[in-house]
């Protein structure tokens, strides 16, 4: 094993806050390095050190093949070959592939951009990648997975050595996901290093060479492939014992409660049809299915969010078919999005004011004034019984990391007193202790006998919470999985269903 990338004894302080400290990093040539840790551990501050987008404190030196790069200068760094692709994609859809990938290294002749050798250099890198566009495609007609290629090829055109991905697959659908892994294998297998963040652990197993954990701004040690677990790794990341994620003290509301929701022949015209199902009191019924199956629309249906062409929604027995988010609400449903960034959370309002948005009328005092002091009470309580880490309530919740701002959209929607919770991918984007206090919660609110729906595209997830598990194909409710002590639900059960190769189905 060659080592290609040496980061020694890295530290960075921001102000009072110690971001890093003597955190070292060694990663080989032809190898993917996995590095994981909670929201806040130091993963993307030493990424950007690495990057040049920060410098380091004095006293930590980087080494690309033995030789020591200066820090701190993004374009020496692209030089040294490091080319880090972000969560957040940076492309332009305007453009083609081909000046994407050249977006500010373009090729010119006579002060003039040449587009024509832009799309030659670009085309043996996308015949490498094996894609399905050519450099000519406008970037706003592909995919994300496709997308996350271009950006792939960009770092390709600049001949990187060591490739930083930043969580590659989150809103990528089961497909995409696998040709990415069958890139980074290939790239993997032509001498590139590979840095993988991600906080989805089958993908660690499956990908990582050696994995990397840090610990609020530390370093706490590697792992090979060959003893990576996820009790060790959890235990190495969070500093305490979290392996029973999935351990249920709720009793099964699929068996026991009385019927809260009773969705009947929901269908929107185009992507959901003819959807029928109920869930219980101090139940939590689970959603599977492919990307593209319908989850989401599904849930938008009964949300109100979305015009539905027929069907209906019951509440304990009363129709209360709800035309707006905001009927919904009246009615005892709440909705977490999937996106809650873009359609959850204000960011740059702050956390008291996100908590509070929708009772804001119960704190309305003699001629309609705000009652401050109430709300500061309520998203105070919020605080202490969701755990949510900020110094204070009053400040922006844009700069809460992803466990605590979805902690802080739960905290809103609990203020409502719902009956029943409707969650859209719950912990995407979120770490893993941030996980384990998210299945907690959702277990603590079965025990006091809400009504949950859980759509996930984690199967373990998915299996581990739930009760029972509706898998949902091409708009339809493919089959209902309830376990048994005999026959648990499997992840094979499911892809069977999501993919139209099984032959029974239960009733939902």
């Amino acid at each position: 094993m060659t080592t290609l990338l040496d980061m020694r004894d890295i530290s960075k302080t921001f102000g009072p806050v110690k971001a890093l400290s003597k955190v070292s990093l060694r990663v080989n040539a032809g190898q993917v390095h996995a590095l994981m840790g909670e929201n806040g551990a130091g993963k993307s501050t030493l990424m950007k050190i690495l990057s040049g987008a920060y410098t380091p404190d004095a006293g930590g030196e980087i080494l690309i093949d033995g030789a020591p790069l200066q820090t701190g200068n993004p374009k020496l760094s692209k030089a040294a070959g490091i080319a880090v692709i972000y969560q957040e994609l940076s492309l332009a859809p305007n453009l083609t592939v081909a000046e994407n990938v050249f977006l500010g290294n373009e090729r010119a002749r006579r002060g003039i951009v040449d587009r024509a050798a832009m799309h030659r250099e670009t085309a043996p890198i996308l015949e490498r990648l094996g894609v399905g566009f050519t450099p000519g495609t406008k970037v706003a007609g592909l995919s994300l997975g496709e997308r996350q290629l271009v950006e792939i090829a960009r770092a390709l055109s600049t001949r990187a050595r060591i490739i930083v991905m930043d969580e590659p697959t989150t809103s990528l659908s089961m497909r995409e996901t696998e040709k990415l892994f069958e890139v980074i294998a290939a790239l993997k297998a032509e001498g590139i290093a590979i840095i993988y963040i991600s906080h989805r652990m089958d993908e660690i197993y499956r990908l990582s060479d050696f994995c990397s954990v840090l610990r609020d701004g530390s370093y706490v040690g590697t792992l090979e492939r060959e003893n990576l677990s996820a009790e060790t790794l959890v235990r190495m990341m969070v500093g305490r014992d979290v392996s029973s994620f999935y351990k249920k003290a709720h009793s099964d509301g699929a068996a026991s409660g009385e019927i809260v929701l009773q969705v009947e022949g929901m269908s929107d015209g185009r992507l959901v049809k003819d959807c029928t199902f109920d869930v219980r009191r101090g139940e939590v019924l689970g959603i599977a299915g492919l990307v593209g199956s319908g989850r989401t629309e599904l849930a938008r249906l009964i949300y109100g969010a979305d015009p539905a062409t027929a069907g209906k929604v019951l509440l304990e027995g009363r129709d209360v078919t709800p035309k707006s988010p905001r009927a919904a609400l009246d009615a005892g449903i709440v909705y977490l999005t999937e996106d809650r960034k873009g359609l959850g959370l204000f960011l740059d309002m702050t956390i008291d004011d996100n908590i509070n948005i929708c009772v804001m009328e119960r704190d309305a005092g003699p001629m309609g004034l705000r009652r401050f002091a109430s709300a500061a009470k309520r998203s105070a309580g919020a605080f202490k019984s969701l755990a949510i880490k900020a110094p204070t309530p009053q400040i922006s919740v844009g700069s809460l990391s992803g466990g605590n701002q979805q902690k802080v959209l739960l905290a809103r929607l609990l203020e409502a007193q719902p009956k029943v919770i409707i969650l859209d991918e719950p912990t995407r984007g979120v770490d893993v202790g941030a996980k384990s206090e998210i299945y907690r919660l959702i277990d603590s609110l079965a025990q006091v006998g809400l009504a949950m729906v859980m759509i996930s595209s984690e199967l373990p997830e998915v299996i581990g919470v739930s009760d029972r598990v509706l898998v949902m194909r091409e708009g339809t409710i493919a089959g209902c999985l309830s376990p048994t002590a005999d026959a648990p639900v499997t992840q094979e059960a499911i892809m069977q269903l999501s993919t139209g190769s099984h032959a029974t189905t239960q009733a939902a």
